[in-house]
């Protein structure tokens, strides 16, 4: 990937000797504490507490100029930014920034070599510093000698926009600028801005070298053959990729290319609230020295975390090195996979816990990346709300939907792969009424996907959504499997069926989709 990036204001910004290139973990655990950044848990990781407890999707912009006006699709999700706005706001966050205390590292984004991009991270913050050297991939001392950045990002927590001069909405913001190669982070100390800006980058670089990016976590068996999971957050992705009986390749962003598969990162991004060493032992093992926590509760006299805590935020987070995995894959690339799974936690309990999906269908439930938000997650959210987010992750997608659904449909024909929908919310009845499905009975059913057993059973039609779903799986009782027989109020069943049915025909009216991906969808019935 060839950089255009002007370089000369940035390094004239870090040659003032205040600055610290690419220290290692514990330098910069001694730098957080110093600093008085961040505290040390009892379990050896770093805790960090956010102004922000998550995203801030609606203070994230794109410049629009003759690289991105044609290509970028425009809207709520991809707001412009003028050339002009983005000069002087960034004129701005270098004088902020000119004479303070910052740490750098030099990284990759992109564990296949032929596609992998060099990224330099500038911030402000040192446990930010030890936050990317963890999450993306770190360069060896000899790849360190040629590494030039393709990429820059400059995160600038303590500097705050004014949205009357600097076109913001808010005093947070997060600016990409594709002709510059750089990401403008401000007014937010959330962590996962800086992460997740990388990934936006990398979706809008990668099809056109015909790489599929996905947001998506990723594993792989003995037999070599590796697995997807796309989903949104909460739904269990980081969770059911976590499996000991697999190698793990990645939990969050990947991509599919000629070669295969491919993680964009070198570390793992968990979400931690109710965290338990029962059912999630690997993540468990991996919150140790070298990790960082994002907004947990400490016991203030022991320093033990307190993973039950949502008092801050239910957004609890986790960093870790991949390698913090026992059986994580070195590097983070694999063949093609055989089956792709898509996760939703529907709180309407109507779903199935799995279904097997045909490419067309695919295609519709990719495009309409459905989960849904429970009553008490969200200030002012009394019941359960559906949420559609497009690709499972429309937030980083500046390209037309279609470009991502079209990459998965081809990719899933090419290599005759299985497409599979799980159902990690809850059944027989809705959120209050019914209870969310036990996390081993949803290992079992993608164990038994994944792995090739769950293909030769037999399957039935299910009429609301049109969904094939086995009669059988091992290791799951029958009665499970069948969303309307959970229920004991079947008519209750069929009305929360048809109310699901009917959000996501009107969700999916704003979609450019061929009539068979339109036709494999749900119907409105009015």
């Amino acid at each position: 990937m060839a950089t255009t990036m002007h370089v000369s204001d940035v390094a004239e910004l870090l040659s003032d000797g205040r600055t610290h290139f690419n220290l290692p973990p514990a330098a910069l655990v001694e730098h957080s504490i110093r600093r008085d950044e961040a505290k040390l848990a009892a379990n050896g990781t770093l805790v960090g507490y956010t102004n922000r407890t998550g995203r801030s999707p609606k203070d994230k912009f794109v410049v629009k100029d003759a690289v991105t006006a044609n290509s970028v699709a425009w809207g709520a999700v991809n707001a412009p930014m003028e050339v002009d706005r983005f000069d002087a706001l960034y004129d701005r966050v270098m004088e902020h920034l000119r004479g303070r205390e910052l740490f750098v590292q030099d990284l990759f984004c992109g564990a296949d070599p032929e596609y992998r991009m060099p990224v330099r991270i500038i911030t402000e913050y040192a446990w930010h510093n030890l936050f990317v050297r963890q999450l993306f991939l770190r360069p060896s001392a000899e790849e360190l000698k040629t590494h030039r950045p393709e990429f820059t990002v400059i995160s600038a927590p303590e500097f705050k926009a004014y949205p009357q001069r600097d076109g913001t909405n808010s005093e947070v913001f997060v600016a990409l600028n594709f002709s510059r190669r750089t990401v403008l982070i401000g007014g937010t100390s959330y962590a996962g801005e800086m992460k997740k800006s990388i990934f936006s980058v990398m979706n809008f670089l990668l099809p056109p070298r015909n790489v599929f990016p996905m947001h998506c976590s990723a594993n792989v068996g003995h037999n070599g053959v590796s697995a997807l999971f796309f989903g949104l957050s909460g739904t269990g992705k980081t969770t059911l990729s976590a499996d000991p009986s697999r190698g793990l390749i990645g939990d969050d962003e990947h991509g599919w290319s000629a070669n295969g598969v491919f993680n964009f990162e070198g570390g793992c991004y968990a979400k931690c609230i109710k965290l338990s060493q029962k059912n999630e032992p690997q993540i468990w093992n991996a919150l140790r020295f070298g990790c960082v926590l994002e907004n947990v509760t400490l016991d203030p006299h022991s320093r033990i975390p307190d993973y039950d805590d949502g008092s801050k935020t239910e957004n609890t987070r986790a960093a870790y090195p991949v390698d913090f995995i026992d059986n994580a894959v070195i590097p983070g690339v694999s063949g093609h996979p055989q089956n792709v799974v898509f996760l939703t936690a529907d709180a309407f309990g109507v779903l199935p816990p799995i279904a097997r999906l045909t490419p067309e269908q695919a295609m519709y439930h990719f495009l309409s990346g459905y989960t849904a938000k429970v009553a008490g997650t969200e200030a002012g959210l009394n019941e359960a709300q559906a949420t559609f987010s497009t690709c499972f992750g429309a937030p980083f997608m500046p390209l037309p939907p279609k470009t991502y659904a079209e990459m998965l449909g081809r990719r899933l024909r090419e290599h005759a792969a299985q497409c599979w929908l799980v159902n990690t919310g809850w059944q027989g009845g809705p959120y209050g009424v019914g209870k969310r499905m036990d996390i081993p009975y949803t290992r079992a059913m993608v164990d038994a996907a994944v792995e090739g057993y769950l293909i030769k059973e037999e399957f039935e039609v299910e009429p609301t959504f049109g969904f094939s779903i086995p009669k059988a799986c091992p290791g799951v009782p029958p009665q499970v499997l069948n969303p309307r027989n959970a229920w004991a109020d079947k008519a209750a069943y069929d009305k929360a069926a048809e109310d699901l049915r009917n959000r996501f025909a009107k969700n999916f009216e704003a979609f450019d989709a061929s009539p068979e991906v339109r036709a494999a969808g749900p119907k409105a019935r009015r």
